[in-house]
């Protein structure tokens, strides 16, 4: 698949008929009772305002860039198959232009659905995407609001799928107890984000040039995992997916994150602007990393999925997570309840 300019994607897919909810990725599993928790490193902060402009600018033509996101987004839907689930109420959280919630209501088509998006132009056409009949069963609602400050009753969705969208977060621990609020017990939080390796390229470019901060950081899986679990959600499960897209040249990917809306909205950004030459030496920079003609941009994904836990169970968890046993291998469980007969089939 590519993009109208050339960009070329590649995914590392999973095994034929593999459970992505189940067994073993490519890349790590977190486990709260083999891994320390520890407070995450800080990030640099999200300049809100200067994000919120950048996707409301990019909204019109969002669309016509967003391959990687589709995919994405397409996988996320596709690990439904392994719950057993009958939501009532739904959230897309970050609905951006309504992708993830055309994938929701093929679903569960009977399921009232909430697109939330920082930035108008996006929900409009997130909305623009509801057919006549859906439009007339009134089963859908779009708001303007920030994830970091959900303002929801508690206990009123039972599933919440976030595409994409937590990276712009400033503050996940306040970001994952809305959502451990908003939920009823036994609903689940299901989301993708980008991990620290997202484009490492175009970072280790920047640095060769200047000390600033050009492209943002991500936090790891297991630092995400142990917040998940700091805000009270149950059997946390997170795996890795790499994708690559290539380019022809430098340019075509910075245009392509404009395009996103992915510009650098850090707050520690650099206010001056940016020399041809500084440029120049980035992009002599990035050019060492041609390989068969083209320009590789890395993007680390990161899957999760979590349940708030039923009254009982919240009550009775442990407030510790107890250290890493030395030489034990990571591993993931997810309760068979969880899981469908699909699921099953294979790992009995």
């Amino acid at each position: 698949m590519s993009t109208s300019d050339g960009a070329g994607l590649t995914p590392r897919p999973p095994s034929a008929g593999q459970n992505p909810l189940q067994s073993p990725g490519r890349d790590r599993r977190h486990d709260p009772l083999q891994h320390q928790a520890q407070n995450p490193p800080p990030l640099p902060r999200i300049d809100k305002r200067r994000s919120r402009q950048a996707f409301e600018r990019a909204a019109p033509g969002y669309d016509e860039t967003a391959v990687l996101q589709r995919e994405v987004g397409r996988r996320l839907a596709e690990r439904l198959d392994y719950v057993r689930l009958d939501p009532q109420a739904m959230l897309d959280l970050g609905s951006g232009t309504g992708a993830m919630g055309a994938h929701l209501r093929r679903r569960y088509p009977a399921a009232w659905l909430l697109s939330l998006d920082f930035a108008p132009a996006m929900l409009r056409h997130a909305r623009g995407r509801l057919s006549a009949l859906r439009r007339w069963r009134r089963r859908d609602a779009f708001l303007c609001a920030d994830a970091e400050s959900l303002p929801l009753k508690p206990r009123c969705l039972d599933l919440v799928i976030s595409n994409l969208m937590l990276q712009w977060c400033n503050d996940l621990p306040a970001t994952f107890a809305g959502l451990r609020r908003t939920l009823r017990p036994g609903g689940l939080f299901m989301f993708t984000t980008f991990g620290p390796d997202t484009l490492r390229e175009l970072r280790r470019s920047w640095q060769a040039v200047d000390d600033d901060t050009h492209v943002h950081a991500f936090l790891d899986m297991h630092d995400i995992g142990d917040l998940l679990l700091g805000a009270g959600f149950a059997d946390p499960v997170m795996d890795v997916e790499y994708f690559t897209l290539t380019y022809a040249e430098v340019r075509d990917l910075m245009a392509d994150l404009k395009a996103l809306g992915a510009r650098n909205a850090a707050e520690a950004r650099s206010r001056g602007l940016l020399s041809r030459r500084r440029l120049r030496r980035m992009i002599a920079a990035y050019e060492t990393q041609r390989r068969d003609g083209r320009l590789p941009a890395t993007y680390e994904v990161i899957h999760g999925h979590c349940w708030a836990p039923a009254a009982d169970e919240a009550r009775d968890r442990p407030a510790r997570i107890p250290p890493q046993a030395p030489g034990r291998s990571p591993t993931a469980t997810v309760p068979l309840s969880r899981i469908g007969g699909r699921g099953r089939k294979g790992h009995e």
